[in-house]
């Protein structure tokens, strides 16, 4: 059996993040995450986000305010 996959569809990583919707394309839309590395778009126009850039990109926000 093969692993899932770190790409997933906004509505699938917004049920496991607790991110809304809404807040996953305003990120995407406002460059607040980096396009190719936590989020991309398919070739029929979908948008994935990476689970694994995701957690990075929250561990790399908690290490900054702790410093």
């Amino acid at each position: 059996m093969s692993a899932p996959s770190q790409w997933v569809l906004i509505k699938r990583f917004a049920a496991v993040t607790g991110y809304s919707e809404n807040a996953v394309r305003h990120k995407v839309k406002n460059g607040t995450w980096a396009e190719g590395r936590l989020w991309r778009k398919a070739p029929d126009g979908r948008i994935f986000v990476n689970l694994g850039e995701f957690e990075r990109w929250v561990e790399s926000q908690t290490l900054r305010h702790s410093l």
